[in-house]
C-alpha cells in the first residue's frame, strides 16, 4: 500500500479512536466511579498492554538516568491533561469538552511564541481570533451563557496540559526516544500520580462489575494504546502536520458518540463552534504552507501584471 494512503489511514484511526474516550468513560462515571480511579485503571492497563507489545517486539526498556526528570514532568503534564478533561465531563457534554480540548495546537503556538520567541504570522493571529469565536459560539446561546465558565476553564486547562506535554517532548532530551518507550514511561508516571491522588480522597475504587472491566480495558486499549501507536505510524508516513490536521476527526467522533449513544443535543451553535475550531486549528497547522502559497500567488500576479503592461505598451507603440 502507498505510504501516503497508509499514513492517512493511520491518522484517521488515531483521531477517531481518541474521540471514542467518552464511549467508554461515561458508562463508568454512570456507575459511580470517580475519574481518579478510572484514569488509574486506564493508564495501568495501557502500561501493561505496552509492556506486552514492547516485549514481543524485543524493544529495549532502558533509559538514561538524566531522562527520568523529563519523563516525570511529561507524566505530570499528561496526567493534568487527562484529569481536567475527565473533570470537564461533569460540566458539559463530552462532544463539547473534546472539541475544546482539540484547540491544543493554538496553545502550542502561544507557548512557542511566549517562551521560545518563535515568530508568528497574521494567519496565526487570525486563527486565534477565530478560535475565540468558536469557543464563544459553543458557550453562548442568544446572549446567555450556555456552558459553565468554570467548566470551560477546566477543559482549557486540559488543553494547556497537553500543549505543554507536546512542547516538552519536542524541546527536551527525550525527543529522540522511540514513541512506544516514551509513552510507556509516561503511562507509568501517570498511573503512580493517579494512585497518589486517589489515596488522598477515597482511595482507588474497586471495579463495580464485569461490563466496567470491559469498558476500562477498551478505554486503555482503543483511545490510549491504539491511538498512540497509530499516531507514531501516521507521523512516520505523512509527517506531523498532516497527522494533526487529520485530528479534526477527534471532536467529530466524540460529538457523534455523544449524540447517537448518549442522546446529547446537536445544535446549530455546536455545529458552528466545531467548524470554527476545526478551521482555526487547520489554519495554524498549515500557516507556513498558506504563507508560501500566498507568496507564490503574489509572484504570479506580479508576473502577470508585468506581462500585461508590456503587452499594453507594445499595442500603444503599434498604434
Amino acid at each position: 500500500m502507498n505510504n501516503n494512503i497508509k499514513g492517512f489511514a493511520y491518522g484517521i484511526v488515531t483521531s477517531a479512536t481518541f474521540g471514542l474516550i467518552p464511549l467508554f468513560t461515561l458508562p463508568l462515571m454512570g456507575k459511580g466511579m470517580q475519574f481518579d480511579s478510572i484514569l488509574f485503571y486506564r493508564f495501568l492497563f495501557a502500561a501493561i498492554a505496552l509492556t506486552g507489545i514492547m516485549t514481543y517486539r524485543k524493544e529495549s526498556f532502558h533509559i538514561d538516568k538524566r531522562e527520568i526528570p523529563v519523563l516525570i514532568l511529561l507524566g505530570f503534564f499528561y496526567t493534568a491533561s487527562a484529569m481536567f478533561l475527565f473533570w470537564g465531563y461533569n460540566f458539559m457534554s463530552a462532544g463539547i469538552a473534546t472539541t475544546l480540548h482539540f484547540t491544543y495546537p493554538i496553545f502550542v503556538t502561544l507557548i512557542m511564541l511566549l517562551f521560545f520567541r518563535e515568530k508568528t504570522s497574521w494567519i496565526t493571529m487570525l486563527a486565534i481570533a477565530l478560535a475565540i469565536c468558536g469557543v464563544a459560539r459553543l458557550s453562548i446561546n442568544e446572549g446567555e451563557l450556555r456552558l459553565s465558565v468554570l467548566g470551560v476553564f477546566i477543559v482549557l486547562l486540559s488543553t494547556v496540559g497537553y500543549a505543554l506535554y507536546i512542547t516538552t517532548v519536542n524541546k527536551s532530551r527525550v525527543h529522540a526516544m522511540t514513541g512506544r518507550k516514551l509513552t510507556f514511561y509516561v503511562f507509568i508516571v501517570s498511573t503512580c500520580l493517579f494512585a497518589i491522588k486517589a489515596s488522598t480522597n477515597e482511595g482507588i475504587q474497586p471495579i463495580p462489575d464485569t461490563m466496567s472491566v470491559v469498558n476500562l480495558i477498551l478505554l486503555a486499549i482503543v483511545p490510549t494504546v491504539i491511538s498512540n501507536i497509530t499516531l507514531i505510524q501516521a507521523v512516520h508516513n505523512i509527517g506531523g502536520t498532516l497527522t494533526t490536521v487529520l485530528g479534526a476527526m477527534e471532536p467529530v467522533t466524540a460529538v457523534f458518540v455523544g449524540v447517537l449513544v448518549f442522546g446529547e443535543p446537536f445544535t446549530f451553535n455546536l455545529a458552528t463552534g466545531i467548524l470554527l475550531i476545526i478551521i482555526t486549528v487547520t489554519m495554524i497547522i498549515l500557516s507556513k504552507t498558506i504563507q508560501k502559497a500566498m507568496k507564490e500567488i503574489r509572484r504570479k500576479l506580479q508576473e502577470l501584471q508585468r506581462f500585461l503592461l508590456q503587452l499594453f505598451n507594445k499595442l500603444v507603440d503599434a498604434l
